[in-house]
């Protein structure tokens, strides 16, 4: 009966010092907690060894689509719309007629016109003829050289109102054309925003449609300043250079189009600190439009080797991010770094961290600086745990003899 009472009171003993031991350590006294971790077992924890990958990095930028050749169509004479050639939607071809406004008036211009041709031509020819036959007769003396001078003056006169007269043909001629307002380039055309019957002027020239190309089409974003030094502007020279580049494009579907880089803007925006940019992406089957929301993904020029991690390894400090690494000597220590990007679901490493370094990736809120940890993907048991369970074995032992 002694036998058993002192073996519970060194049981209880036992059981208050690690109590005491393990509420030290919490209290975050550093030699009691060194203390009572010494007696503590490694924690089994994932384990995960720094390890350079090469790849590209990308980044992702908010974009908005604008058509490569973007066109409104005005009235560019004054009358009434007398026929609309399109309907709403339309693909047309550069060149084909779309509305026709009052062309009469203006074709009438034209005919008078060139009867004003057709008689200063007449006019020119004989003063011409005048002309010649002067220069004949002052070699006999037939004429005075006055008759001559008067002759050669009207002949020039009949030559410019002759000119005159051709000019006004060609700009009634002008105008002609211009009653037929045609597609200056190939695109879909919006539906008419005027209607026929209604007068058009010049004066106050009013939107009749708009047509946007469809063959390819522009997504403008902008990158920030660091990002254009650091991955592009240092490593691409030149516009060729830009152009090879990756670039995709994000829909709010989630598909994706792959694309070029067009341009870099020539100056940085004080206001924003981001630089304009531009990739083309083909479009023939329509389904971009100009002014769709898209988001943007661009890579850096060639592949570089960065350290990856899970946002699982990583905490907060208020504003900083943290690791916990293990030292040689088995231990945790805080270590503070700078995430980046994130690819496929990990963060790149700026800062902080080397080639090398072993993070623990998991379970951070029970670790502490310090703390004994052992990788819980290896196979064979840590010291902790061989002392723990000999300790087991001679405790059953003690008691089998007691028994006996």
């Amino acid at each position: 009966m002694l036998k058993k009472t002192g073996i519970a009171l060194v049981v209880l003993a036992l059981a208050g010092t690690g109590t005491y031991a393990a509420l030290q350590y919490g209290s975050g006294t550093p030699a009691l907690a060194q203390e009572a971790m010494g007696t503590m077992p490694p924690m089994p924890v994932p384990i995960a060894v720094m390890t350079p990958q090469s790849l590209r990095l990308w980044s992702t930028y908010s974009g908005r689509m604008n058509a490569v050749d973007f066109v409104e169509l005005r009235p560019q004479v004054d009358g009434r719309i007398e026929e609309i050639k399109f309907a709403d939607g339309d693909m047309v071809e550069k060149g084909d007629v779309l509305f026709v406004i009052e062309p009469g008036p203006f074709e009438a211009t034209l005919e008078e016109a060139k009867a004003a041709l057709d008689a200063a031509q007449s006019q020119y020819s004989l003063a011409d003829r005048e002309l010649k036959r002067a220069q004949g007769l002052i070699k006999t003396e037939a004429i005075s050289q006055k008759t001559l001078d008067e002759r050669r003056n009207a002949a020039k006169v009949a030559k410019n109102v002759l000119d005159g007269a051709q000019a006004l043909v060609d700009k009634a001629q002008i105008n002609v054309d211009r009653a037929y307002v045609k597609a200056p380039i190939s695109g879909r055309i919006s539906r008419p925003e005027i209607t026929v019957g209604n007068l058009v002027q010049t004066g106050a020239a009013p939107v009749l449609a708009t047509i946007v190309s469809q063959d390819g089409i522009y997504a403008d974003f902008e990158v920030d300043e660091q990002t254009y030094m650091q991955r592009i502007h240092l490593q691409e020279k030149g516009k060729d250079g830009e152009a090879g580049i990756p670039v995709e494009l994000v829909l709010s579907d989630g598909s994706k189009r792959v694309g070029k880089i067009k341009s870099f803007d020539n100056h940085i925006d004080t206001s924003t600190g981001t630089i304009r940019a531009r990739a083309y992406f083909g479009n023939k089957d329509g389904v971009l439009l100009p002014g769709m929301f898209v988001t943007v993904r661009l890579a850096s020029p060639m592949e570089s080797d960065v350290l990856l991690l899970t946002d699982e390894a990583i905490g907060t400090d208020q504003d900083r991010k943290f690791v916990y690494i293990v030292d040689e000597h088995g231990q945790t220590a805080y270590r503070e770094i700078t995430p980046g990007a994130s690819v496929d679901g990990q963060r790149v490493i700026l800062k902080g961290l080397a080639a090398g370094d072993k993070v623990v990736t998991g379970g951070l809120v029970k670790i502490r600086p310090g703390m004994p940890v052992v990788d819980q993907n290896t196979t064979a048991p840590a010291a902790g745990e061989e002392h723990a369970e000999a300790e087991h074995d001679a405790e059953e032992q003690a008691q089998g003899g007691e028994a006996e």
